[in-house]
């Protein structure tokens, strides 16, 4: 084989693995949620650039005011998931790249000063952490539902009122319930995907 994690490792993260669409009542707590981050912080982003910031949803409150704003196939597993992730971008990420990449703090201005870039370089790289999340969450031993079916201006206005960050997903989080997964969809075979130049 040339995979070096083993078949359990690799079925719970990748063949096994489903967007879940019901939930069972079982609460996640902070401590998964922080063992989750502390596994999925180190993978690689371009400059270590770290900008994924997440809101957990755990009020009513804040869950009525996310469900509105969510398309309507995706507001009833939303409403009753034990626990919803906004994932979002932070357009000013770059604040932070002096710490972060100390071997060019210079990086700061010398690529990010512009809006527009680092609104690029935010949503590119966000993307990829939230990938690295949804391994994380199957990882943890739990089930995501990644979606991106909902009114993203919505969610902004309503969770990012200063403009500084844009949401890209909203997670359902939690164990599978009943009839949690749709059927496997097909995957695009190797020589479809892969040329060699």
């Amino acid at each position: 084989m040339s995979l070096v994690i083993d078949a359990a490792a690799q079925s719970i993260l990748f063949r096994d693995a489903r967007t879940a669409n019901s939930f069972t009542d079982e609460p996640v707590t902070d401590e998964q949620v922080r063992a989750i981050y502390d596994l999925v912080k180190f993978a690689p982003t371009s400059m270590n650039q770290q900008p994924l910031r997440a809101v957990l949803i755990r009020s009513e409150e804040a869950r009525e005011r996310l469900v509105r704003h969510m398309a309507e196939g995706n507001q009833a597993k939303t409403a009753t998931a034990p626990l919803t992730v906004i994932l979002a971008a932070d357009y000013e990420f770059h604040r932070e790249l002096p710490t972060l990449f100390p071997r060019f703090p210079q990086a700061k201005d010398v690529f990010f000063a512009e809006r527009e870039g680092r609104v690029e370089s935010a949503r590119f790289n966000a993307a990829l952490q939230v990938g690295y999340f949804i391994l994380g969450v199957r990882a943890a031993g739990l089930a995501a539902g990644p979606m991106t079916g909902f009114d993203a201006q919505g969610i902004d206005k309503e969770f990012f009122p200063d403009g500084e960050h844009g949401v890209l997903a909203v997670v359902n989080v939690g164990k599978p319930g009943e009839n949690a997964w749709l059927q496997r969809l097909p995957r695009l075979a190797y020589d479809e995907v892969f040329t060699t130049e």
